[in-house]
């Protein structure tokens, strides 16, 4: 499996993701949206963005590795925030997704939504291309 990065020269240079993500190989690999709970489907961190944003990144790793999936795999990732705030939210969401992907930066769109789960704040899927 082999992954392109690319930031086109007439796009703005992200700091925390890849504008491109050209992958090819053989298997697709789907993850759901990974919710904040543990492995009894309990809601971990209520009213804690960064709590939840741990345990979400920990459970796609998890599924990662389920599917045979290495993190540098990730093409692309979808990150849903309840009352997104830039400001306030997006640090916490970047360290926990570095602490699963590192330097990695897979293609994302966060987006900013009403409302997920009773309680839940924070919500990732994932694809990855794998040999």
């Amino acid at each position: 499996m082999a992954l392109q990065l690319i930031n086109p020269s007439d796009l703005p240079v992200p700091q925390t993701y890849t504008q491109v993500v050209v992958a090819t190989g053989s298997k697709l690999v789907f993850i759901a949206g990974q919710e904040p709970e543990d492995l009894h489907g309990k809601l971990v961190g209520q009213g804690d963005l960064a709590t939840q944003a741990r345990q979400v990144f920990d459970n796609l790793g998890r599924a990662l590795v389920a599917a045979g999936a290495r993190t540098d795999q990730v093409t692309r990732i979808n990150i849903y925030v309840v009352n997104y705030d830039r400001d306030a939210c997006l640090p916490i969401i970047e360290t926990a997704r570095v602490a699963l992907f590192g330097d990695h930066k897979p293609a994302d769109t966060l987006l900013g939504v009403a409302t997920l789960s009773p309680g839940y704040l924070i919500e990732v899927d994932a694809i990855a291309v794998i040999d």
